[in-house]
């Protein structure tokens, strides 16, 4: 049986002014903290149950550190390093407890430089007396704070080279599905919606040929509940006196309605994400977008800046193993 991945977990994030970012994703985006030490914090959105979907880690300046990927089976952690080293990949092997709250897991790089690690095991801890919520099925009470997203969603990653490559990569290596992606006039394709999940992506790498380096983090977004959640997410940015990036608008591809907005503390871009669709068609044919189709499929309505090769500010991500 070939090693699966199950979902994505977790983004690890360097920012410059911890506590600054703590305020935001903890007061502001409303993540529960789960643990934290003088320069590492935990965090997780009130619906899960993990140890924690984001990470925060205290630096001299911006970038990504990691995404954290769970695989469906204890022993494919193991399958994917062996598979991973055949095709000639570097993977470093990660002791339990290493990263706190997570098990045995695996580190290597894709050909854009962005680190992904792999782990089945992770804590599950309960929420604290008095922020546990009533509801078997949920984690912390429902609006515990802030604008209380209730899961990861995806992580969009930039680069400078080809993302074809990248694309082929994570199809032929770690399983993923293309869903939707845009092809230029010169049958290039920059910019592919993939997952692993019925989620239209799990991840999403997008061609940057201005990027300073090859290996850049758009954004991590996180779940809400419905489209008014995402305009009550507005308000509420506003009430901490953070202008929202870009947004409320509505995506083409994906058909999601969202917000972007900025970590004061790092200038980490967050999406807040809710609507669109699923798929379950397990012989789901990927949607080709056109050149000429490209700025409808990236906003359907509102704001329209959101242009792949026009962004300049996607942060920087370390190319350490």
């Amino acid at each position: 049986m070939n090693p699966e991945i199950a979902k994505l977990g977790h983004v690890s994030l360097v920012t410059p002014n911890l506590d600054k970012s703590l305020w935001f994703f903890h007061d502001v985006i409303g993540l529960e903290i789960t643990e934290r030490s003088s320069d590492t914090v935990y965090l997780r959105a009130n619906g899960e149950f993990e140890h924690h979907s984001l990470i925060l880690k205290a630096g001299d300046r911006a970038y990504m550190d990691h995404i954290g990927w769970r695989v469906k089976r204890p022993e494919d952690v193991e399958l994917f390093e062996h598979l991973l080293k055949k095709s000639g990949t570097e993977v470093q092997k990660l002791p339990k407890g290493q990263e706190t709250g997570q098990g045995d897991a695996i580190r290597f790089q894709m050909p854009t430089g962005h680190n992904l690690e792999l782990y089945y095991d992770v804590e599950k801890p309960l929420a604290p007396e008095g922020e546990r919520s009533v509801l078997k099925n949920q984690t912390h009470k429902s609006w515990n704070r802030g604008i209380s997203p209730r899961r990861i969603d995806h992580v969009n990653v930039w680069t400078s080279h080809d993302p074809g490559g990248a694309h082929n990569w994570l199809t032929e290596q770690l399983g993923f599905k293309m869903r939707e992606y845009i092809r230029l006039d010169n049958g290039q394709v920059i910019s592919g919606w993939m997952s692993v999940t019925p989620l239209v992506h799990d991840i999403a790498v997008m061609a940057e040929p201005n990027a300073p380096t090859p290996a850049r983090l758009h954004h991590v977004a996180y779940w809400l509940d419905n489209a008014q959640d995402v305009l009550r997410a507005c308000d509420i940015l506003r009430e901490h006196g953070i202008t929202p990036d870009q947004g409320p608008g509505k995506h083409g591809i994906s058909q999601a309605l969202f917000t972007y907005v900025r970590d004061p503390g790092s200038g980490h871009r967050v999406e807040l994400f809710s609507n669109g669709y699923l798929i379950f068609d397990p012989d789901w044919e990927p949607v080709e977008w056109t050149e000429e189709e490209l700025a409808l499929g990236l906003t359907l309505w509102g704001p329209t800046d959101y242009i792949p090769h026009r962004d300049n500010h996607a942060m920087d991500q370390t190319t350490e193993a």
